[in-house]
């Protein structure tokens, strides 16, 4: 939907950088119509996010494209837990938001609880921050214009960071790039990082919410998202050799797993300034 958007990256406030990826900000145009019927598939970033809607109903999901009823995700404050899947919501209502993109560690101070105990679903805030979530909803709501909400939202970060200081683990710190980016396997990194093979994935997931075998099949398929964007007549064998995919036919399985439609469906309906969001 139209509208106003303010994106915020990284942190202003220097305690918050590493935790916080991006932050964000939104309110539909004046007057902007419902869309009745209206769904999105989501797809996984392999992060962690938070988010206020401040205005309009709470989110509701479905369980798949065939799910026809829905149901409510909770409250007007909740926590997205990092996926390994796509999921489907309601994008039918415009809605103001505002929102923070965690980075990986961040769930145990910004939330406290790791982030596998948030993987993999939605989390009402008020679960994690007690009377501080309505509390927090309500100074939001109060809040006028883009810039003023994002001021506050990190201030009300930095209070949930009080004078604690979880640092990520050593281990999963300088494993997250050869992830990312496909150039180690996950065994070398357990090597390398002194611990045993079981240890080193409990740590991972606990930082990330995600096995470091998913978490490296989602930045792959993140990677195929940008280049593919980023040149809408690129052919897909092309990408799936540059993305780290054995060939065309391993990049389609891997795609339709993880978004729920072919690369090309993708490519048919999508946005390339928001590739992870797919009108349904």
């Amino acid at each position: 939907m139209g509208g106003m958007h303010l994106l915020r990256s990284p942190a202003r406030l220097a305690r918050l950088r590493p935790f916080v990826q991006a932050l964000w900000a939104s309110e539909p145009a004046p007057g902007t119509a419902a869309r009745p019927g209206a769904r999105e598939h989501v797809l996984p970033t392999g992060a962690m996010h938070l988010v206020f809607r401040l205005s309009g109903p709470p989110l509701r999901l479905f369980d798949g494209d065939h799910d026809q009823t829905g149901h409510s995700a909770g409250g007007h404050g909740l926590v997205g837990g990092p996926h390994e899947r796509f999921y489907v919501r309601d994008v039918s209502q415009p809605c103001a938001s505002v929102g923070v993109l965690l980075r990986p560690g961040a769930a145990l101070p910004l939330l406290g609880a790791p982030a596998d105990a948030l993987a993999g679903g939605h989390t009402p805030l008020d679960e994690l921050w007690g009377v501080q979530a309505r509390i927090a909803l309500e100074r939001l709501q109060e809040a006028r214009g883009l810039q003023a909400r994002l001021d506050l939202f990190e201030s009300l970060l930095l209070e949930r960071l009080a004078d604690t200081f979880h640092g990520l683990h050593p281990a999963v710190a300088q494993s997250l790039a050869p992830l990312c980016m496909g150039t180690l396997r996950v065994r070398e990194l357990a090597a390398r990082s002194g611990y045993s093979h079981r240890r080193f994935i409990d740590l991972f997931r606990s930082a990330t919410g995600l096995a470091p075998k998913a978490y490296e099949r989602i930045h792959r398929i993140g990677r195929v998202l940008d280049l593919a964007a980023a040149d809408a007549r690129r052919g897909w064998a092309d990408i799936a050799v540059e993305a780290g995919f054995a060939d065309q036919s391993h990049l389609t399985r891997e795609f339709g797993d993880i978004a729920g439609l072919s690369p090309q469906a993708w490519r048919r309906v999508a946005d390339a300034a928001a590739p992870r969001h797919v009108p349904r």
